[in-house]
């Protein structure tokens, strides 16, 4: 299995370490700490509400400890690991989208209260970036011997 491209490194790290530790601490999160993540969450993804709170924030620090993790060991391939930080932040972006107050009205632009969820947004950059890693092809090598000829 190839280890990743260097270029994916600095992301990886940056972003992995980030996401490690917001999870590391969501571990040790109190029960208001608790009630206050999961009725922003419930509130975006009504669905959640069937979740205790304590039981939503560990299930989200478990959550964030794999998708940062996945970014961290090298043997994880970029692309894997791309499609799990795609997943995860596109949830976040939609708690930016779907919770009240987060953007000024009628406009994609945060308010004071949604800047932490805004630029959440560089991750969901990265994590497409990251799906695409290694799709493309080596260029054509050109023969010298014969005018034309395509080695591959």
């Amino acid at each position: 299995m190839p280890l990743p491209e260097a270029r994916d490194i600095p992301p990886r790290i940056a972003t992995g370490a980030f996401i490690v530790n917001s999870g590391l601490g969501k571990l040790k999160a109190d029960a208001e700490t608790a009630q206050g993540l999961h009725g922003m969450a419930c509130t975006a993804y009504p669905f959640l509400e069937k979740i205790e709170a304590e039981r939503f924030t560990r299930l989200l620090a478990w959550s964030e400890i794999a998708v940062g993790g996945s970014l961290l060991l090298p043997f994880v391939p970029t692309r894997l690991a791309g499609l799990a930080l795609t997943g995860f932040s596109g949830g976040l972006l939609g708690l930016y989208l779907r919770v009240p107050g987060m953007r000024e009205k009628g406009s994609l632009r945060p308010t004071q209260a949604g800047t932490a969820l805004a630029k959440d947004s560089w991750m969901f950059g990265i994590g497409l970036g990251f799906l695409g890693a290694g799709s493309r092809r080596p260029a054509a090598r050109h023969c010298h011997r014969h005018r034309g000829c395509r080695h591959h």
